[in-house]
């Protein structure tokens, strides 16, 4: 049995088995082969067992689903076949005695890049699916079945050298136990999404590949991995698993009380959601509604950019999962760690303080126009807020407000259905913190990112993990912007949220309520425990 430390982000423990996944970069290998014929039968044999793969994905989604789904795997066995395609991949390997993974991989990259390049926005999103067969090549050649977290059937502990946002979004939640990593922050957007999940998660490991198939226990509170744990630590872990249980069966009884403090404040609970079937999951957890829909995820799972009746659907949907509720919903937060490959985001030095989120949607209008017309349509079902992100001046407020009116024209023009959202911003810049009072006279509310503010605070990248142990989520500065915030959004009587992962830190609890903090929007799995806090504690001073 091999015992690990690592870093976790939350207390949360699991048993099951390793599932390893490799990076696309870690299965290309050396670019120069010296025996291209026999890298040319590798490749063939690839490719062989990927059109087989397709159709078999063809005939069974045929039978499940409908012609409609079933034809993107058409659509790939298609590309796969492209004459042009195999030309070049063959010429790489024979003439440029290039490895089968490394021709494929190139070319592949080509033909994507020129797809991007369309003014076409339907071969443009066409770009998304060269990426899928050229990895799904990448994965034959390596040996390995499939290319995508979702397509994993069994219970698995996913261990990796580090994940992005958008693969972590890609994984079947019903089927992940847990993951570990080497690379990766606490304060990521990926560990982030674990705590949505619900999932343990341990980073800073040194993982091996060996350990792919073995069994192993995540203990979150103890920062520590078992590889191969023997009988009687099993049967001690699955005894703190049911004990762990009972806890939350009690706390459940907290569910549909409401959060008020011993001297009779009342304090309202929000989830933090990645997709609409987390509402399921918030509403277990007694919440009150959703304070933060990170709609962005609706970008990275999928092929192409989704269009307006679909993105109205979801949020329709969404508002209907919660009818009467509150339901905050973000507009896209892309970039830095968050790529959406058909939007083509170019590489940059410093990405955080970069080309993202409001900035893309005031740069690429039309693009920001498609969903603020679905938030607006889907305003007219429910008590919908929408939330800016990424908030440094009241221009960019003031911006925002002129093309939502022009979405309200439009509408309006064309006899569509909408109603008359909530419009609010996240703070999570020291540039808004400092000028809240200006920007509160423009809003109907605030919600405190608190991540984003501590790395911008801080100037420390939130995902460097080499950074971790510099992060003070209690450092002065924070709390002081934080409390300045609150301060301007009560001074304009508008309500102030934390929808940061502060808001679940039960150490700060207290300190928030006593500046004034109206709501909290955290994980799911958080809210009872949060609740159960806020019961105990006594704001009046004696």
């Amino acid at each position: 049995m091999l015992t690990i430390k690592g870093q976790s982000i939350s207390a949360e423990i699991t048993i099951g088995t390793i599932r390893l996944y490799q990076h696309i970069k870690n299965i290309i290998g050396d670019a120069v082969s010296a025996a291209p014929e026999q890298e040319l039968a590798r490749y063939r044999a690839a490719y062989s067992k990927c059109m087989a793969q397709l159709q078999h994905l063809y005939d069974k989604t045929l039978a499940q689903l409908s012609a409609e789904e079933a034809d993107i795997f058409e659509m790939h066995r298609m590309l796969l076949s492209d004459s042009q395609f195999h030309q070049a991949v063959e010429t790489s390997i024979i003439q440029d005695h290039k490895t089968a993974e490394y021709a494929v991989y190139s070319v592949g990259q080509k033909l994507w890049e020129r797809f991007l390049a369309m003014e076409d926005p339907y071969l443009q999103a066409r770009g998304a699916d060269i990426q899928d067969v050229m990895n799904r090549l990448l994965f034959a050649l390596s040996g390995k079945d499939e290319s995508s977290l979702d397509r994993i059937a069994e219970p698995f502990i996913l261990m990796t050298e580090d994940l992005s946002p958008s693969e972590t979004v890609q994984m079947n939640s019903d089927k992940l136990l847990g993951f570990i990593t080497h690379q990766g922050s606490p304060y990521s957007h990926t560990a982030i999404l674990a705590k949505t999940m619900g999932v343990p998660a341990l980073m800073h490991i040194d993982i091996d590949e060996n350990w792919d198939g073995h069994l192993a226990i995540i203990d979150g509170g103890a920062q520590t991995l078992y590889i191969d744990p023997d009988d009687a630590l099993v049967q001690q872990y699955q005894a703190k698993i049911l004990l762990d249980k009972k806890k939350r069966e009690e706390l459940l009884a907290l569910k549909n009380m409401p959060a008020i403090t011993n001297d009779g404040r009342r304090i309202k609970l929000y989830a933090n959601i990645n997709t609409p079937a987390d509402i399921v999951s918030a509403i277990e957890n007694g919440a009150e509604g959703i304070g933060l829909f990170r709609s962005e995820f609706l970008y990275l799972n999928t092929h192409e950019y989704p269009d307006e009746e679909l993105q109205y659907n979801i949020y329709r949907s969404a508002m209907e999962h919660m009818p009467g509720r509150h339901m905050v919903i973000r507009t896209l937060d892309l970039g830095a760690d968050k790529k959406s490959p058909y939007l083509a985001l170019e590489p940059e030095e410093n990405p955080a303080l970069g080309y993202r989120a409001i900035r893309i949607c005031l740069n690429q209008p039309e693009l920001f126009k498609v969903q603020l017309r679905a938030l607006l349509r889907a305003s007219a079902h429910g008590r919908l807020h929408i939330m800016f992100p990424m908030i440094t001046s009241l221009q960019e407020v003031q911006r925002i407000k002129k093309i939502l009116e022009t979405c309200r024209m439009e509408l309006h023009e064309n006899g569509i259905p909408y109603g008359d959202p909530v419009v609010g911003i996240m703070i999570e810049t020291p540039a808004a913190a400092i000028t809240a009072d200006e920007l509160a006279s423009e809003v109907d509310f605030f919600s405190i990112g608190t991540n984003d503010l501590a790395q911008y605070t801080f100037a420390m990248d939130r995902n460097n993990a080499r950074l971790y142990s510099f992060y003070d989520p209690h450092h002065p500065a924070l709390i002081r912007l934080i409390g300045m915030t609150a301060k301007a959004a009560h001074d304009h009587n508008i309500p102030v949220c934390i929808c940061g992962e502060s808001g679940a830190d039960l150490t700060l609890t207290k300190t928030f309520l006593s500046m004034g903090i109206d709501a909290l929007s955290v994980a799911p799995k958080s809210l009872l425990p949060l609740k159960k806090a806020i019961r105990e504690i006594s704001l009046t001073v004696s």
